[in-house]
């Protein structure tokens, strides 16, 4: 997992070239003049947009197998509770036919806030969308990074 923030992507430009073109987009897009939905980017990748109230827990992380998520909030403020993968205690639950499998299993937490995102990787577990304080409206872009 990465989490830092805009001002210092080009620290991670040998990271990964999916990851740092999503960087990029991150920096570089007025997300506040796109609606909310999911946009097409280059090959697999792609990009979506979504707003939702923030809620008292998330007890079940999420990982994906298939694409690295990068996640930056575009308004509001949510915590994310994030662990490794080898550490998930037991799968809850798979999507079928989507790249997401749910687990328990111990995390710590980081705050996203506009500027600051998230890079989470095929053995990053997170639950996203957590309230820091109380419930609250925030608006996210999630991009998809095919592995």
């Amino acid at each position: 997992m990465i989490f830092d923030t805009l001002a210092h992507i080009d620290n991670y430009k040998g990271v990964h070239e999916g990851v740092f073109k999503g960087l990029l987009l991150l920096r570089d897009t007025d997300f506040s003049i796109l609606e909310d939905k999911r946009y097409e980017l280059d090959g697999e990748d792609y990009f979506f947009i979504t707003s939702y109230e923030t809620q008292e827990v998330n007890d079940t992380p999420e990982a994906h197998q298939k694409y690295i998520d990068i996640q930056c909030l575009i308004s509001g403020t949510e915590r994310m509770n994030v662990g490794t993968l080898e550490e998930m205690t037991d799968e809850v639950t798979e999507r079928r036919g989507a790249d997401i499998r749910f687990y328990h299993g111990p995390t710590d937490s980081v705050t996203l806030v506009p500027g600051k995102f998230a890079v989470l990787f095929p053995g990053d577990a997170h639950a996203p969308k957590i309230a820091v304080e109380k419930p609250a409206l925030c608006r996210k872009v999630v991009v998809k990074v095919k592995v």
